[in-house]
């Protein structure tokens, strides 16, 4: 197919664009409902790496702690970064920083084979793999997808989104059998040449995002992005909504990202075989592809405030039922189940409220913060559990903490607010829309009337 196959939504061209990559086509025209998704996935490091911390361990002398430490670079570099990196995708597009960014991160996933056991090698390992995932980031992906969609945004997210949840399901039971099989340092080869390769040229041939098409046709470019819709930057900075979604942000990728990092020595200290949490592992991966489309289907229709938060609170039952009282083989089970769809669905609920308080006209370094948020939960809370158990001798603390945050969650999204409905000008009308489908046909038109 062509490298970039026109279609509408209003009147917006759609292209193709994904996580690394995805193509993603649809009308709302009567009669006429199609997509398309090609989806993969790069971020095998945090899911692979509760599986490396034994044979690491059993190598090194490493505690948990120490192993998980790595994680807090590219969460801190991310975390500083991000608003410049989608000040960069706002400029420059997504292809422009996708293509190199995949060659850099596949190479940086097979240099952890080479680790010697100096933790300042290790250390360095990962601070290379902090710079060479920046042109990796959700931000490049979902501006793409945001500013291109506009009444299936939330599914268009879904779709987009949902190579990080495939990932989680083939990568634990694959790097536990290229672990069986090859051996550590091999299976970090194996797994950096296996993801990057294929994403790359998937990537190549099928990642055009709108700037792309801008630069290609500029007269039909400039139509299509001139005068985007949309708090300036300092006004985003002072939105009680767009505050409330960042912290909710950053508690649920605290506690989410800790228990994902950790879930296979969690389940193993619940009594499950490593072989089995891999598995389990791979379920909640599955489930989180689920949550992903069922999370979009649902935004796109209901009040993305109460759907969010829904699918940000039940993940505490899936906690409390990982503690020793509770605990059972069927309640284990159906925890990675909710742990795993709720994962699916959490991050796009931060894109999907950030586009609709936000607007688009900054959407890039706006949910650029927002990146920042889950780079800091996600490199805090693994180093967080990491040491939690090495205190405690166990994750129930950690399992504790994640139920009162998963609620709080919930509660920081509830009830946000109608949807502001932008103008050209950039800021938003007297008038607003309740948070529903109504509120979309309303951008809907705006859309229409350019």
């Amino acid at each position: 197919m062509a490298p970039c196959e026109i279609d509408t939504i209003g009147e917006a061209p759609l292209c193709s664009i994904g996580e690394p990559v995805a193509e993603y086509a649809a009308t709302d025209a009567p009669g006429d409902s199609r997509q398309r998704a090609r989806g993969s996935c790069i971020q095998t490091a945090s899911y692979s790496l509760g599986l490396f911390m034994e044979p690491l361990g059993a190598e090194f002398g490493w505690s948990r702690a120490q192993i998980s430490a790595g994680l807090t670079i590219p969460a801190l570099t991310m975390a500083l970064l991000s608003p410049a990196i989608g000040a960069a995708v706002d400029r420059w597009g997504s292809r422009r920083l996708a293509l190199p960014g995949l060659v850099l991160t596949a190479v940086a996933q097979a240099a952890f084979g080479f680790a010697n056991g100096s933790m300042t090698q290790w250390l360095g390992l990962w601070a290379f793999y902090a710079f060479a995932t920046l042109g990796l980031q959700t931000t490049v992906w979902t501006t793409a997808v945001s500013s291109t969609f506009t009444l299936n945004r939330g599914l268009a997210l879904g779709v987009t989104l949902a190579g990080t949840a495939l990932g989680q399901t083939f990568i634990p039971p694959l790097t536990n059998w290229l672990i069986t099989t090859f051996g550590w340092r091999q299976a970090y080869a194996w797994l950096g040449v296996g993801w990057g390769v294929p994403c790359f040229l998937i990537a190549f041939f099928f990642l055009y995002d709108a700037r792309d098409r801008q630069r290609r046709s500029p007269r039909e470019g400039a139509s299509s992005m001139a005068a985007l819709p949309g708090l300036e930057f300092r006004e985003a900075l002072c939105s009680v909504p767009l505050i409330r979604i960042g912290i909710s942000t950053l508690l649920t990728m605290f506690a989410g990202t800790a228990v994902l990092v950790h879930q296979v020595p969690i389940l193993t200290e619940a009594g499950v075989s490593r072989t089995e949490a891999a598995w389990l592992a791979s379920l909640a991966g599955l489930a989180g592809v689920i949550g992903k489309l069922v999370t979009g289907w649902l935004t796109d229709r209901f009040s993305a405030g109460v759907v969010g938060a829904l699918t940000l609170s039940v993940p505490a039952i899936a906690f409390l039922a990982l503690l020793e009282p509770f605990r059972s083989p069927a309640l284990i089970v159906a925890a990675m189940v909710i742990v795993g769809y709720a994962a699916g669905g959490k991050l796009q609920i931060s894109a999907y409220l950030t586009a609709r308080y936000a607007g688009m006209r900054n959407f890039g370094k706006i949910f650029g913060l927002m990146t920042s948020m889950v780079a800091l939960g996600g490199g805090l809370g693994p180093t967080a559990a990491g040491a939690i158990y090495d205190r405690f001798g166990s994750y129930a603390p950690l399992l504790i903490f994640g139920a009162l945050g998963s609620l709080a969650c919930g509660l920081l999204v509830f009830k946000l607010g109608p949807y502001p409905v932008w103008e050209r000008s950039g800021s938003p009308t007297p008038a607003v829309e309740p948070a529903g489908r109504s509120a979309v046909a309303g951008t809907a038109r705006l859309d229409e009337s350019t």
